[in-house]
């Protein structure tokens, strides 16, 4: 099983306000994708980080594979999510791919 995990912190011009509701919409996509991404075994998504934190959320998903990865990476329906809720509002982007 491939492991990946995806931490943001939201764009500074981003209000206060308006982030509960793009985590929310980011978490209905991204989790969504499950069953649409060949090779896409699950997705959590994680909005509710502690204040101890130096991301604003993370993204949580395992893969059969390195290759389903690498499906999952370019597949057109990640791209159309990733492209529509998260790149618009998002910055400091981390990620760790590993074999579990």
């Amino acid at each position: 099983m491939v492991r990946h995990i995806v931490t943001w912190c939201f764009k500074e011009e981003i209000e206060e306000a308006k982030r509960p509701e793009l985590k929310a919409a980011m978490k209905e996509q991204l989790c969504a994708l499950v069953g649409k991404v060949p090779g896409l075994v699950s997705a959590e998504f994680v909005a509710d980080v502690l204040p101890s934190s130096t991301h604003d959320m993370v993204l949580m998903t395992e893969h059969r594979t390195p290759e389903d990865l690498k499906v999952y990476a370019s597949h057109p329906e990640h791209v159309k999510v990733a492209d529509t809720y998260v790149r618009p509002f998002v910055c400091n982007r981390t990620a760790i791919d590993f074999e579990a």
